[in-house]
C-alpha cells in the first residue's frame, strides 16, 4: 500500500502534471494507492482560501470527483490508534531536535499504523519517521 502526500495529490490536479508522476502512478496498482484524510482536508483548505472565481470553482470540481470518485473507498482516516502513533512521532522528533508540521506527522502516523509507503516530494519533511519513502518526481 501507497500513501499519496498532499503534493503529490496537487500535482495530479494540475492540468498537466509532471509526466513522471503521471508514469509512476500509472505503474502502481489502483487499489494500492490511498490518499489521507488530511490530505483531503489540506486540498479542500488550500481550495476554500482562493479568491472566489473560476479558478477557485474549476479546483473544488477536479476535487471533488477526485475524492468522491477516483479515491472512493480509498481515503484512510485519522482514528485513535494514528493518534497514538502522531503522538510518538512527534515526541520522538522533538526529542531528536527536529520538528515536524503538525500535518505531516499525522500523514506519517496513518501510514504507519497501515505499514504503507509514503508517495511524497518532500522527503526531507518525513525523515526518520519510520515510513518507507518514494519521490514520484526521481522513479
Amino acid at each position: 500500500m501507497i500513501v499519496l502526500d498532499t503534493n503529490v495529490v496537487s500535482e495530479l490536479m494540475k492540468a498537466e502534471p509532471e509526466a513522471s508522476v503521471v508514469k509512476w502512478l500509472d505503474a502502481q496498482d489502483a487499489w494500492s494507492v490511498m490518499v489521507s484524510a488530511i490530505t483531503v482536508a489540506e486540498v479542500f483548505y488550500g481550495i476554500e482560501r482562493l479568491p472566489d472565481g473560476k479558478r477557485k470553482s474549476d479546483l473544488s470540481a477536479v476535487a471533488v470527483a477526485m475524492f468522491g470518485e477516483d479515491f472512493a473507498g480509498r481515503i484512510l482516516p485519522f482514528d485513535g490508534e494514528a493518534a497514538i502513533c502522531y503522538a510518538e512521532l512527534v515526541a520522538t522528533r522533538e526529542r531528536s531536535g527536529r520538528g515536524v508540521s503538525v500535518a505531516d506527522a499525522q500523514i506519517a502516523a496513518i501510514c504507519r499504523q497501515y505499514a504503507s509507503g509514503l508517495a511524497t516530494r518532500n522527503i526531507k519533511d518525513f525523515e526518520c519517521l519510520g515510513i518507507e519513502l518514494i519521490n514520484p518526481w526521481d522513479v
